[in-house]
């Protein structure tokens, strides 16, 4: 059973930043693809960023200079770090995994079968 809980959502001006966390529990796994969705009201889910077991990374182009994808495998997290916010960051933030694989991509939601619960971060302006 793979649980991921985010945390670290939260309210920030524009040109702020946020740190997001997923405690995840994937990396007993000797492969794996890791990523960030985001999603508004009305709106589908968005791919962020995506990670895989190999260290390979993806972004979407909205967010490449400005948001950072990392992992820390001793404490089974996945991070994203999100500089210069603008309002239309502005979005409930979903952890997401699957194993047995290395990312193709990354950034579908077909792609994932484990989801997090969300978190939310508001950008002001």
């Amino acid at each position: 059973q793979v649980q991921l809980v985010e945390s670290g959502g939260g309210s920030v001006q524009a040109g702020g930043s946020l740190r997001l966390s997923c405690a995840a529990s994937v990396y007993i796994y000797s492969s794996y693809c890791m990523g960030w969705f985001r999603q508004t009201p009305g709106k589908e889910r968005e791919g962020v960023t995506a990670i895989d077991s190999d260290g390979s990374i993806s972004y979407a182009d909205s967010v490449k200079g400005r948001f950072t994808i990392s992992q820390d495998n001793a404490k089974n997290t996945l991070y994203l770090q999100m500089n210069s916010l603008k309002p239309e960051d502005a979005a409930m933030y979903y952890c997401a995994a699957d194993l047995g694989r290395y990312c193709s991509g990354g950034l579908r939601e077909y792609e994932y079968n484990y989801w997090g619960q969300g978190t939310q971060v508001t950008v002001s302006s």
